[in-house]
């Protein structure tokens, strides 16, 4: 059987992710327009910069903070940043987002994965349209950006009416 396009590209980003050099979780991403690759991108240290795997430590783990809080202790520029900074905006105008990730250590694939806050901001202004996640080797989920601009998830919540 001939595999269907999500799984195609979310390979491809399983496959990019191999590069990341994070020692706690590993992303892989690619941004396709018109069935063609754009870009891709996996997180790891800016240009230049020690990695945490050349470190040998990373800070966040080091300092136990939860996933998903305090991103601006981290070393890596994350997979969905990579990935647009590599693109030109024309080309992520109504592009598709694929996003893997797998655990550092166990090699597990994350099933809960989803791009923070920061990259959300990335996604909506680089024009992308659906975000699609992998879950498990054959199942995805996928988002729709406008969702995540309807949702405003950087506004406080609003207070209880009485």
């Amino acid at each position: 059987m001939r595999i269907d396009k999500e799984n195609y590209y979310l390979d491809i980003a399983e496959t990019v992710l191999e590069r990341s050099t994070c020692l706690r979780r590993r992303y892989g991403a690619i941004i396709v327009k018109n069935d063609e690759i754009v870009s891709t991108g996996y997180n790891g240290a800016p240009r230049g910069r020690k990695n945490c795997m050349d470190l040998g430590r990373c800070t966040r783990e080091a300092l136990n903070i939860p996933s998903g809080q305090r991103y601006e202790l981290c070393r890596s520029v994350h997979a969905e940043m990579n990935a647009i900074i590599s693109a030109a905006r024309r080309d992520t105008l109504d592009a598709t987002l694929y996003l893997a990730g797998r655990e550092a250590q166990s090699g597990e694939l994350l099933h809960d994965a989803t791009s923070c806050s920061m990259c959300r901001r990335l996604i909506i202004n680089a024009g992308i349209s659906r975000v699609v996640i992998r879950n498990t080797k054959s199942e995805f989920s996928v988002v729709h950006v406008e969702d995540w601009i309807r949702e405003d998830d950087s506004l406080p919540p609003a207070p209880e009416q009485e």
